[in-house]
């Protein structure tokens, strides 16, 4: 059932209240934003569950900027004993209560064993989101968030979100055999030109303010001059064929595609990074040294080739291309033009091994020197742009280390 209580207040204000019930329950403290100016009507709303016969009331107590209990809200349900119900019967009153007009009223007493300060249980330990575009690459954009929830106790139970930036909670239904984590789709989201939008985050309704890592993505609006995305804890340098900032440029690209499509390791060139051969300097990492790395923001794709596809493919490599840099998931020994050593996650890879791997279309494309990727299969077109990989990398990271630059060897 739905129980409402509809406030009457003076924006801007920020309502914090809580909901209590007859058998002493109450729902964890929450605040509810109300902007713009003059005297407002919002609505409060919460749903309880009855399994059996069940008659009580439910009621709001607010707790700031005034202390005022609203009227109870009465409800009955009556359910036939071989379990084929006559229809829930119960009773919705709308009542309202003054939030602004009087602060000086004295506050109602809540129910017994109720206490503000009480904390309320932390349900998520871990909240991460990945990023499915579902339209071409170019603004305007349409993607899904998918969402990962980690930690949550056994049973059935809700789990309310929002935006970050938004004032809407929303409510994800967790079903009683979630496993060790739960995934779904939180948001089918559109942004276009007017928008303005370059990231999206969640956030948790729990007393820790659980939030999940931020994703990044620029083909509908750059970041300022000067924004901050993280830092970097040191140097990370560009090398002739690559090095650390290559490495990081093919972590990054990985990371952004891999729980959605499956892939497990990412290529990049040195033609796709920009930056001088001294790459990201020690500090803060800010949108001209993003652009300065990475300014075309080509899409990552994933395709899937064979192991001896892909030994054939890293055989392209010379001083005049450099070398496909991999992700840290992948290891490779070239000797001459000839792969000798090729491990994916510590283990040999054989020939007829199929491996899904993440890149961006214009070196897939045949556009960074190396070869157009004839022969691969087609796995998924949903990533973010490289430019908005790397940024999302780098804030969920930081301080960002270099990597080693050592997961190329030449002989």
């Amino acid at each position: 059932m739905t129980l409402s209580i509809t406030v009457k207040v003076k924006a801007p204000v920020a309502l914090k209240y809580a909901w209590t019930f007859s058998d002493g329950d109450r729902s964890r403290s929450k605040v509810y934003k109300v902007g713009g100016k003059g005297l407002k009507t919002v609505r409060l709303s919460t749903s309880i569950k009855a399994t059996g016969d069940a008659r009580g009331w439910g009621a709001v107590r607010l707790t700031g900027p005034v202390k005022k209990t609203s009227k109870k809200i009465p409800f009955s349900v009556t359910c036939t004993a071989d379990g084929r119900g006559t229809g829930d019967v119960w009773d919705s009153v709308s009542t309202s209560a003054q939030a602004a007009e009087k602060p000086n009223d004295p506050a109602t007493p809540p129910p017994p064993r109720q206490d503000d300060e009480e904390p309320a249980p932390n349900l998520v330990r871990k909240a991460g989101i990945a990023f499915e575009r579902t339209t071409a690459v170019k603004c305007p954009v349409t993607f899904k968030i998918h969402g990962y929830f980690e930690g949550l106790p056994a049973g059935a139970q809700t789990v309310r979100y929002r935006l970050v930036g938004t004032q809407e909670w929303k409510t994800v239904n967790v079903p009683a055999d979630h496993g060790a984590v739960f995934t779904t789709v939180l948001e089918t989201v559109e942004w276009d030109w007017e928008s303005g939008k370059t990231s999206i985050r969640i956030e948790i309704d729990q007393p820790d303010g659980l939030k999940s890592n931020i994703i990044y993505y620029f083909k509908c609006g750059p970041l300022s001059a000067g924004t901050t995305v993280g830092v970097a804890a040191e140097d990370i340098s560009r090398t002739t064929m690559g090095g650390p900032l290559a490495e990081l440029v093919a972590d990054a690209q990985l990371e952004a595609v891999q729980a959605v499509s499956g892939a497990q390791v990412a290529l990049v060139s040195r033609h796709a990074i920009r930056a001088p051969q001294a790459g990201l300097k020690a500090g803060p990492v800010t949108a001209e040294d993003l652009w300065a790395v990475q300014p075309a923001g080509f899409a990552v794709d994933v395709h899937a080739m064979t192991g001896a596809q892909l030994k054939k493919l890293l055989g392209y490599a010379s001083p005049t291309v450099g070398v496909l840099t991999p992700s840290a998931s992948l290891r490779y020994t070239l000797t001459g033009t000839a792969v000798t050593e090729l491990t994916l996650n510590g283990a040999p890879v054989s020939d007829t091994q199929v491996i899904k791997i993440a890149a961006n279309y214009n070196l897939m494309g045949g556009q960074e020197g190396f070869p157009a990727w004839q022969g691969s299969t087609d796995v998924y077109h949903g990533g973010p742009d490289d430019t908005g990989a790397l940024a999302s990398y780098i804030a969920n990271h930081s301080p960002v280390h270099a990597p080693k630059g050592d997961r190329v060897t030449l002989r």
